[in-house]
């Protein structure tokens, strides 16, 4: 069946009251409707324990979404929420997945058809299973039959705590869904200056020669925050830095740097070499991980809400690792993350080899965010009658595109992509678990490293 964007479809939302429902799906959904993107005829499907009429829910959505005031019209807000409907439940209760189960039954009676059912878990981890069961009892997971009506699952990161707790959740998702169905979200993966690390290596001859460890000294993958726990304190403290960010978001940036050329430009060809990357990760053997891995804490975050006063949690760390392969041999991939520091930057890093002139070495920055551009550090001789060269930038920056090229929002690509069946912005079974196994016996070795602590608002190098 060829995929359409404009066969009806259902968004059922778990955790519609959550931050993330609020700050990032619904702005998201709503930015979509008002550039046509959705199907004509859509539904969203909002789940949660919390009572609400539905003109309370409309209400509460209209005060607690979070768009810039005057960025929509008032007509469009309210007919966009008239597509919105609210299904108080406890996520343990099967009587409320049968009451879901009725109201999805009654849009397809209403719009006299077997509808696509779009399932989001935008709930934490450790609902997945419950929620996941409990959908596949109900049978809310059976797509209506025939070539009507698929029925897909978002997930949000982290896939798992760690490579045991990983298999079993991908076990319990491939006993219910085809992998097809599953959408693993690293919303990092679609953002716009992210997708073009692949366009701008494959589609200008010039670099991709010099793409390996005969040119290329060093890669420094940069994840870098001013913001602290921002009321995330409970959560985060049971996670840190390396599971937040490491174990995803900069693995996911690694591999578009490290990856082959796919034969074909398709979902199953670039994850496939995402994958092959993450196999040849070199792994930290615990003898030699204080050698390779630095972690820090910054001055006061035992004082935050919600965090452990004894806690050895790490809001920064610093990994060197080596990719076993032959274009990659020997050359230093450092990967950097940390809460509560002066910068506030995510970008990658291409150091040149210069033999011949050390000081005088190219720099190849792809900033992923705030400023998304690209930036080339060369040398050119110094006007005058010497011999002297200095360092010039050539730069590319998104803004430089005219305002109505406007960049679109990861989770507007994410939600598109999902209802377009395109997995290529997803991670897949693979290489969730190849990412947990690098990242895990790090993890498990890591009360042998040395805990910094670093004053928050500065660079951790500071000190």
């Amino acid at each position: 069946m060829k995929e359409t964007a404009n066969v009806p479809t259902i968004f059922i939302i778990f955790g519609i009251t959550g931050d993330l429902a609020q700050r990032k799906l619904l702005p998201a959904l709503l930015s979509l409707y008002t550039k046509k993107a959705l199907p004509a005829r859509f539904s969203i499907v909002g789940v949660s324990r919390r009572q609400f009429s539905r003109e309370e829910f409309r209400e509460y959505v209209r005060q607690e979404m979070n768009v810039e005031p005057h960025q929509y019209k008032g007509e469009d807000i309210k007919h966009f929420l008239d597509h919105i409907r609210y299904e108080q439940a406890l996520f343990d209760d099967k009587n409320s997945y049968i009451r879901l189960a009725d109201t999805l039954e009654s849009i397809d009676a209403q719009w006299k058809i077997c509808s696509n059912k779009l399932f989001h878990l935008s709930v934490p981890p450790s609902f997945y299973e419950l929620i996941l069961k409990n959908l596949s009892v109900s049978g809310l997971t059976i797509p209506c039959g025939g070539n009507e009506g698929w029925t897909r699952v978002l997930v949000e990161k982290p896939f798992g705590n760690d490579m045991s707790t990983a298999e079993s959740l991908d076990a319990l998702l491939g006993s219910l869904f085809k992998e097809e169905q599953i959408f693993r979200i690293d919303h990092y993966l679609a953002k716009e200056s992210v997708q073009n690390i692949l366009a701008f290596r494959f589609a200008n001859a010039m670099f991709e020669p010099l793409w390996s460890s005969e040119f290329i000294e060093r890669v420094e993958i940069k994840l870098l925050e001013k913001l602290g726990m921002e009321g995330r304190g409970n959560f985060y403290d049971s996670v840190g830095a390396i599971k937040d960010v490491g174990q995803n978001h900069i693995l996911q940036m690694l591999t578009l740097i490290a990856m082959e050329r796919p034969s074909k430009m398709t979902a199953n060809h670039i994850r496939g070499e995402r994958t092959k990357v993450l196999r040849s990760l070199a792994l930290i053997e615990k003898r030699n991980i204080k050698h390779n891995v630095i972690r820090a804490q910054y001055d006061g975050y035992v004082s935050e809400p919600g965090v452990k006063k004894e806690s050895r949690t790490e809001t920064y760390f610093k990994i060197r690792t080596f990719i076993n392969n032959e274009r990659w041999e020997k050359v230093p991939f450092y990967l950097e993350a940390g809460k509560g520091l002066k910068e506030q930057e995510v970008l990658i890093r291409i150091h040149f080899k210069n033999d011949k002139a050390p000081d005088q070495k190219n720099v190849l920055t792809f900033s992923i965010q705030p400023n998304e551009g690209i930036d080339i550090l060369f040398w050119v001789k110094t006007p005058g009658s010497g011999a002297e060269v200095e360092p010039k930038t050539l730069s590319f920056k998104y803004k430089d595109f005219p305002s109505t090229a406007t960049i679109p929002d990861a989770y507007e690509r994410v939600l598109l992509d999902a209802i377009m069946g395109d997995q290529t912005l997803f991670a897949s079974t693979e290489e969730v678990k190849w990412a947990w196994k690098f990242i895990t016996p790090v993890i498990n070795a890591l009360h042998t490293v040395p805990l910094y602590v670093y004053q928050k608002g500065s660079s951790v190098f500071d000190n």
